[in-house]
């Protein structure tokens, strides 16, 4: 089964808009998410980039959040693990050349994680495993000018 991600912010393999990145406020963009199933414990969302140079690069990983279908603008949702920027926050998009894209994945879990919030996206993928519901993407776009 799958979730539907969208954004009333940027469509699907679309540009994101400069506010939810490094070049302007940096706060997460509002997500919506359909298909949620009914038995659902907590969501996770993990928000990464594979086209960074040094390998994929976490952006944002949150779990424990309760099931919902939308997930506004600049929160905090659950519980926010570290990213790469070695924060415990959202970190928007901002590469260093070229045009990156960035995967917003969100994972419906029959169980909440309650994980220690040092945890990584390895740690949260792993206590993931045998859990998950239903899942689904949304990617967007972006390159600095």
């Amino acid at each position: 089964m799958g979730l539907v991600i969208t954004s009333p912010a940027f469509e699907n393999n679309k540009l994101i808009p400069k506010k939810y990145t490094c070049d302007g406020e940096d706060v997460n963009p509002p997500l919506s998410i359909e298909g949620v199933p009914e038995e659902t414990k907590s969501l996770v969302l993990i928000v990464d980039d594979p086209d960074a140079p040094m390998g994929t690069w976490d952006h944002w990983i949150v779990w424990d959040i309760p099931p919902t279908n939308k997930i506004g603008e600049n929160t905090v949702p659950g519980v926010e693990g570290l990213n790469n920027f070695r924060k415990h926050s959202y970190g928007g998009p901002c590469p260093p050349s070229g045009t990156h894209r960035y995967f917003f994945k969100v994972y419906a879990l029959d169980t909440k994680l309650s994980l220690n919030s040092n945890s990584r996206k390895k740690d949260v993928e792993k206590a993931m495993n045998g859990h998950i519901l239903a899942e689904g993407k949304l990617i967007g776009l972006y390159s600095r000018r």
